[in-house]
């Protein structure tokens, strides 16, 4: 989560509870009642500290930090303008890191040269029976990006923009879609009739594109990707028919795509299941004339296409050769690699 953006949230919060002080009769209040503490979730030794008026940082016997402000209430004043409460940033600071949540490893130098070659959660620690409250906040962040990948949808400006014509599958909805993998590997009868209509029969290669199950995935990585592979195919003087998007689709809908149009290759760009790490990676099928029937031996798959994973400018240039090999050995999946022996 953003510390600068959670700061200024909670700067703006006291600020306007202030406000509504200045308008009530204050009452005492002993020392115990004073001040409200809680837990600075986004400050430590590494990060900016809060100093002004309204907040102040305190560490405690046990290394845990608290953000410590003033009884509203005590005040009388109107809140202070935001140049009056000034956010001190150290000099040269160094960008955010993972931090071991372990205090006191039995083999520090081990952690850490785990925690560096993985993004996984792992040495992250607990506070009693629970997770800390920044590791579980970090998680309910990262799962809500992934429903939001899975329910979210495909602009139309990006469809637009690669001139993508749309067509669905047999799924009504996305619930639909989740409790049934059958419909979506299926076209409709509308998408059948749409498709014969607009795109030439019997390419070379077929692109097609699909947000399965992260719309996410499509939006930040296939304009790349798609780019990249067109012009590797166009520089290896391949003939590519006419691309298109279905939406709700899945991996088995390249058969139905096979069976229509006869292309010798398709290679469909589809949304990966998310995950914790990663919402937004793309998967590139390739298979060699698919058919009704097709096993899923004879497919194969380039995935963890992402800023985080393969590059989706490289991913899309590799896919260009691995089309090359496909039509050359005149298969794909197993088949390829028995071939290719």
């Amino acid at each position: 989560m953003n510390p600068e953006l959670i700061e200024k949230i909670t700067r703006s919060i006291v600020e306007k509870l202030e406000k509504q002080s200045s308008f009530e009769q204050s009452s005492p209040t002993d020392d115990s009642q004073s001040s409200v503490a809680f837990w600075a979730h986004t400050s430590n030794a590494n990060k900016k500290v809060i100093n002004g008026p309204l907040a102040e940082v305190v560490e405690d016997d046990s290394a845990k930090e608290l953000i410590k402000f003033p009884n509203i209430q005590e005040k009388h004043s109107t809140s202070l303008p935001e140049s009056k409460m000034p956010i001190q940033q150290e000099e040269n600071m160094e960008p955010k890191q993972q931090v071991p949540g372990i205090k006191n490893p039995v083999n520090q130098e081990e952690l850490d040269t785990l925690i560096q070659k993985t993004p996984a959660r792992i040495g992250i620690g607990r506070a009693g029976l629970r997770p800390r409250t920044e590791t579980w906040l970090k998680f309910r962040y990262d799962h809500a990006a992934a429903v939001d990948a899975v329910y979210g949808n495909v602009s139309d400006n990006l469809l637009k923009r690669l001139n993508l014509f749309k067509v669905n599958t047999q799924v009504t909805d996305k619930e639909v879609y989740i409790r049934r993998p059958d419909y979506g590997r299926k076209l409709s009868d509308e998408a059948k009739k749409c498709i014969q209509e607009k795109c030439t029969k019997s390419p070379t290669v077929q692109i097609i594109v699909s947000d399965g199950l992260s719309s996410k995935a499509i939006e930040e990585n296939v304009e790349d990707v798609y780019l990249s592979l067109q012009q590797s195919l166009k520089s290896a003087d391949l003939d590519v028919g006419v691309p298109f998007y279905i939406e709700k689709g899945r991996v088995a809908v390249m058969d139905d795509i096979g069976e229509l149009l006869t292309p010798k290759v398709v290679v469909l760009l589809i949304g990966e299941r998310p995950g914790l790490i990663s919402a937004e990676s793309l998967s590139a099928y390739l298979c060699y004339e698919p058919r009704k029937g097709m096993i899923e031996a004879e497919r194969m798959v380039v995935s963890n296409i992402h800023k985080g994973g393969i590059p989706p400018v490289e991913a899309g240039a590799y896919l260009g050769t691995l089309v090359q090999k496909i039509l050359k050995y005149e298969a794909s999946g197993v088949s390829l690699v028995q071939k290719e022996q």
